[in-house]
């Protein structure tokens, strides 16, 4: 069967569907895999604790956000097919993470950042930029973006209560897949990013993590 072609108008009307469906509080997403959570019961938190998770899983949520629209816009712009649908692949795995953070701030009895629609849209820029460079630059941003979300995710299993054993296991196996995800991305031919422009992308990432954290 021959893979369908869109026009790039259609690719506009199907990104901003996508965009509505993710911003959305209550989408009708779904994952392609359970949440690592469902196994495990729920643990006995303080309104403390539960409050310090709640935030830290409205950062991860932000975060699939963010990468949503970074491989959409992405995919919108690269130049060759196999790229283009690389993107379209790693936004799809990104689509269970959305999910499984969306649950646990939903079971925490919380709510997502106020802020994704303003994040939402600059990741895409971001993305859709990267990939009317060059598809290598591109794929290097990715893994460069990656590495960030790594480093935030391990910070977080530390913050993490212990008894939010929940909220550890979706945190774990995201830090697990976005591993993947930077080594696919350089494997494909990502140029590697410089450290001041990856010190540059810690600091964005930082009035990121804080603001989503508070609102």
């Amino acid at each position: 069967m021959s893979q369908i072609r869109h026009s790039f108008i259609d690719n506009l009307i199907i990104n901003a569907d996508r965009a509505l469906r993710t911003l959305a509080a209550g989408s009708d997403m779904t994952s392609e895999r359970p949440s690592p959570a469902l196994p495990l019961s729920e643990g006995d938190l303080s309104e403390t604790e539960r409050k310090k998770s709640a935030a830290l899983m409205r950062v991860n949520h932000t975060g699939e956000v963010c990468a949503q629209a970074l491989y959409q816009g992405q995919a919108l712009t690269a130049k060759l097919p196999h790229v283009r649908a690389e993107m379209e692949h790693a936004a799809d795995e990104e689509i269970d993470h959305l999910v499984w953070c969306q649950q646990r701030i939903d079971a925490l009895g919380s709510h997502t950042s106020y802020l994704n629609p303003m994040w939402y849209g600059l990741s895409f820029a971001i993305g859709a930029g990267a990939g009317l460079i060059s598809d290598k630059v591109s794929l290097g941003f990715v893994a460069a973006t990656e590495d960030q979300v790594c480093k935030h995710l391990q910070h977080h299993l530390a913050e993490l209560p212990t008894a939010d054993i929940r909220s550890r296991a979706v945190v774990s196996q995201m830090l697990d897949d976005e591993a993947r995800h930077a080594d696919m991305a350089l494997s494909a031919g990502g140029y590697r990013f410089p450290a001041p422009v990856k010190g540059a992308m810690t600091l964005v990432s930082k009035v990121m993590t804080t603001a989503s954290y508070r609102l």
